[in-house]
Protein backbone atom coordinates (compact mmCIF):
# COMPACT_ATOMS: atom_id res chain seq x y z
CA UNK A 1 0.00 0.00 0.00
CA UNK A 2 0.79 3.64 -0.66
CA UNK A 3 1.33 6.35 1.91
CA UNK A 4 -1.73 7.36 3.16
CA UNK A 5 -2.01 10.83 2.00
CA UNK A 6 -4.75 13.47 3.65
CA UNK A 7 -5.82 16.83 2.27
CA UNK A 8 -7.86 19.64 3.49
CA UNK A 9 -9.61 21.73 1.17
CA UNK A 10 -10.30 25.45 3.25
CA UNK A 11 -12.11 26.86 -0.11
CA UNK A 12 -14.61 23.83 -0.26
CA UNK A 13 -14.53 22.58 3.42
CA UNK A 14 -13.57 18.92 1.32
CA UNK A 15 -11.28 16.18 3.09
CA UNK A 16 -9.65 13.67 0.94
CA UNK A 17 -8.36 10.65 2.15
CA UNK A 18 -6.34 8.68 -0.66
CA UNK A 19 -5.07 4.71 0.12
CA UNK A 20 -3.74 4.84 -3.37
CA UNK A 21 -2.59 6.52 -6.05
CA UNK A 22 -5.39 9.42 -6.81
CA UNK A 23 -4.53 9.94 -10.81
CA UNK A 24 -5.68 6.12 -11.04
CA UNK A 25 -9.36 7.19 -9.79
CA UNK A 26 -11.76 6.77 -12.39
CA UNK A 27 -14.89 6.73 -10.68
CA UNK A 28 -16.75 8.77 -7.51
CA UNK A 29 -19.56 7.08 -5.67
CA UNK A 30 -21.87 9.33 -3.28
CA UNK A 31 -22.59 6.82 -0.43
CA UNK A 32 -24.55 9.31 2.02
CA UNK A 33 -23.63 11.12 4.82
CA UNK A 34 -21.23 13.70 2.37
CA UNK A 35 -18.88 10.66 2.17
CA UNK A 36 -17.93 10.10 -1.29
CA UNK A 37 -16.00 6.93 -2.74
CA UNK A 38 -13.05 7.42 -4.69
CA UNK A 39 -12.28 4.19 -6.90
CA UNK A 40 -10.40 2.97 -9.15
CA UNK A 41 -10.93 1.25 -12.60
CA UNK A 42 -11.26 -2.25 -11.09
CA UNK A 43 -13.68 -0.93 -8.26
CA UNK A 44 -11.55 -0.70 -5.69
CA UNK A 45 -11.52 1.87 -2.75
CA UNK A 46 -8.71 3.86 -3.34
CA UNK A 47 -9.99 6.99 -1.92
CA UNK A 48 -12.75 8.26 0.22
CA UNK A 49 -13.93 12.46 0.24
CA UNK A 50 -15.86 14.37 3.31
CA UNK A 51 -17.79 16.93 1.75
CA UNK A 52 -18.72 19.56 4.04
CA UNK A 53 -16.14 18.33 7.05
CA UNK A 54 -16.08 21.83 9.21
CA UNK A 55 -20.09 22.23 9.08
CA UNK A 56 -20.60 18.58 9.99
CA UNK A 57 -18.21 18.62 13.01
CA UNK A 58 -18.90 21.84 14.02
CA UNK A 59 -15.57 22.63 14.42
CA UNK A 60 -14.58 26.32 13.91
CA UNK A 61 -11.19 27.34 12.03
CA UNK A 62 -8.38 26.34 12.78
CA UNK A 63 -8.87 22.41 11.51
CA UNK A 64 -7.10 20.80 15.18
CA UNK A 65 -5.12 18.62 14.18
CA UNK A 66 -3.31 15.40 15.54
CA UNK A 67 -1.58 12.82 13.97
CA UNK A 68 -0.99 9.59 15.25
CA UNK A 69 1.29 6.82 13.54
CA UNK A 70 0.88 3.50 14.56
Amino acid sequence: MDKVKIYYHKETDTMDIWFGNPSKEVVSEEVGGGVVLKKDKKGRVIGLEKLYLMKSLKIKPPLPVEVVVA
